[in-house]
């Protein structure tokens, strides 16, 4: 097997007195496709940080092959000292590396290159971001989730173009359907320590409850074993013999290991406060739109919502899926056709952009509203620690305040708020954001099981298709239409999935009212005409990359052969284990090469078509 190009080594870290890392460990070698999962607040970013060189551990190893190139995308990138994004894109780019990706990423990625960092978006600062790590294409890329703030063109723009790379990725998200796509081995961060799956996080958590099912057998069968001891201690230790100190010795050792030992983090509490049921009939919208001057988000939109209706709204940034969400809840008027809501309609909304959220308040406060010890969930008074401990947070973080909390904190929060709230229909605004995998199981379940109607935005694909009925999708130039079923089914029902917005169409973002202020609709400049050709480092490419695939194959098929030999591994363990690994190694480089050349036939067909 290939020399790693990254290895991290038995890493400990402390935050005050509790262990954060406790022996981690992370090896990457070239090509490899790793996802580092785990639960939030389990140390996945510090230990990317750890690799990238930007945090220091307590003790442990840390060793890079020499030479080896590694970009580091962080969760919030610094754009401080650039005048536009071109310029922060070009710093990240090496002596060797070839200039004109900077420009050609930002174009792929919706940017023209001149904006202000200090004016972006969120989406915008991700999609710069994504530019300066993958322009270089570095020997190792350390990704903290790159789907954050993305739509879903650039999410499988993004998907397309880290397949067609080289580079050896280690990969952080939230989003499955992303991590199953990409990752070939999962690294699972787990109570400071790590484990290791070689295949792709598709076998994950099948694989992840056979381990907590036997850390459970174990910890019973240590239960058992210490009561045993405990009878033998009161009732047959008959003289102070050496054999007696020393079994009595083991019982404190074993009672002292359980009393220690880090268990498995709980999950979520998600429950719903429920309001009085609805009318069958929750929303009817007939032929309603919306403009904002000569820009129309909204346009001659139909559509009725029943009671227990589970409707997703999709679409590319800045297509008006928030402005239909208001004009279908009743908190913006139509400029034309009418909305009519159901009786008995009690809404909850989840705030995609967590607005709601004063840095400065506890979280006791922002549960209670202040002054109080009590939340009301349900219209039932019930203890601010325990509704806290519901959501995964500790009683020392109730007087925490919430700039101190991470992004999956944050979430969980929010949703502590909004579920606390009886309702009968959910308005969910990009609820899986920051979420880790376990919470995003019981979110799924939660709504699934919900007795009023949701509606949801969100761009997670496996979310959508787990939980929705039926999908509305901007089409473009105002128009939205409805597909029954989840994401998967409208592609397959549309022939495509969702389109990126045209680039000098302007973002439009609703207003709530007058005291509401409106981001100015401007038109992105448009990009530079100017045909590039291949490089001479594509073109050698395209020519070499024949011969080497050639190569490759008869050598995966050697292999493949001499494995195919039923004796193998009696006669030779090591041998078997040798070619094996041979053969993994092989057949990823075939891979890589296939995908790489695929991609300049592509490119070299675009630019001479």
């Amino acid at each position: 097997m290939a020399p790693p190009l990254v290895l991290l080594q038995d890493i400990h870290l402390r935050f005050g007195a509790t262990p954060l890392l406790d022996g981690a460990e992370l090896s990457v070698s070239a090509s490899e496709r790793v996802c580092l999962v785990g639960r939030n607040g389990s140390g996945k970013s510090t230990l990317l940080k750890v690799a990238a060189g930007m945090v220091a551990p307590d003790s442990g190893t840390r060793f890079f092959q020499p030479g080896t190139t590694v970009r580091y995308l962080p969760q919030e990138p610094d754009f401080s000292g650039y005048a536009t994004t071109l310029a922060y894109v070009e710093a990240g780019m090496g002596p060797g590396d070839q200039e004109y990706r900077a420009q050609y990423l930002l174009d792929e990625l919706g940017l023209t290159g001149r904006e202000d960092p200090s004016n972006l978006s969120g989406g915008e600062a991700r999609r710069a971001a994504l530019a300066r790590v993958i322009a270089p294409e570095p020997d190792v890329l350390l990704l903290d989730e790159p789907t954050n703030h993305l739509d879903l063109p650039a999410i499988e723009w993004l998907e397309s173009e880290l397949r067609g790379l080289r580079s050896a990725i280690v990969l952080i998200s939230h989003d499955r359907r992303f991590l199953e796509t990409l990752s070939r081995a999962t690294v699972w961060l787990d109570r400071g320590q790590t484990r290791r799956l070689e295949q792709g996080f598709s076998a994950f958590e099948a694989w992840r409850d056979e381990v907590l099912e036997q850390e459970e057998t174990e910890r019973h069968k240590l239960d058992r074993k210490i009561v045993a001891e405990l009878d033998w201690l009161r009732y047959g230790v008959t003289a102070r013999r050496k054999r007696n100190v020393r079994r009595l010795g083991l019982l404190h050792s074993m009672r002292k290991d359980r009393r220690d030992e880090r268990r498995a983090v709980g999950n979520v509490k998600l429950t719903v406060s429920e309001a009085e049921t609805s009318g069958k009939l929750v929303i009817e919208a007939k032929g309603i739109s919306k403009s904002y001057g000569d820009r129309t988000v909204v346009k001659d939109f139909s559509t009725r919502i029943l009671r227990g209706d589970r409707i997703g709204i999709i679409g590319p940034n800045g297509a008006g899926k928030t402005t239909l969400i208001k004009l279908l809840t009743g908190e913006l008027a139509p400029d034309s056709g009418t909305v009519k809501l159901g009786t008995n309609l009690e809404i909850a909304s989840l705030d995609q952009k967590r607005a709601a959220l004063d840095p400065t308040t506890t979280l006791r406060d922002a549960l209670t509203g202040g002054g109080s010890d009590q939340v009301m969930v349900g219209g039932q008074p019930k203890h601010v620690i325990g509704y806290l401990k519901d959501f995964l947070f500790s009683p020392d973080q109730a007087n925490a305040p919430l700039s101190v909390l991470s992004g999956g904190e944050r979430g969980r929060l929010m949703l502590a708020r909004s579920l606390a709230l009886p309702s009968n229909m959910l308005v969910l605004d990009e609820p899986t954001n920051d979420l880790d995998l376990e919470t995003l199981d019981l979110l799924q379940e939660m709504v699934a099981d919900y007795p009023g109607t949701v509606i949801l935005v969100s761009h997670d694909r496996d979310f959508l298709d787990r939980t929705v009925s039926s999908v509305i999708v901007a089409e473009g130039d105002g128009v939205f239409r409805e597909y029954p079923g989840g994401y998967s089914d409208m592609v397959t029902q549309r022939g495509r999935g969702v389109e990126a917005r045209d680039k000098g169409a302007p973002v439009v973002k609703a207003k709530a009212g007058a005291g509401e202020k409106s981001e100015p609709a401007t038109a992105a400049p448009s990009p530079s005409k100017d045909k590039r050709k291949l490089s001479f480092h594509e073109q050698h490419a395209l020519k070499t990359l024949p011969k080497t695939m050639a190569t490759l194959k008869t050598k995966v098929e050697k292999l493949a052969a001499e494995l195919a030999d039923p004796a193998l591994y009696a006669r030779d363990p090591a041998r078997f284990q040798k070619t094996s690994a041979a053969l993994t190694e092989a057949q990823g480089a075939l891979d890589a090469a296939e995908e790489e050349w695929l991609r300049l036939e592509i490119l070299k067909e675009e630019l001479e078509g």
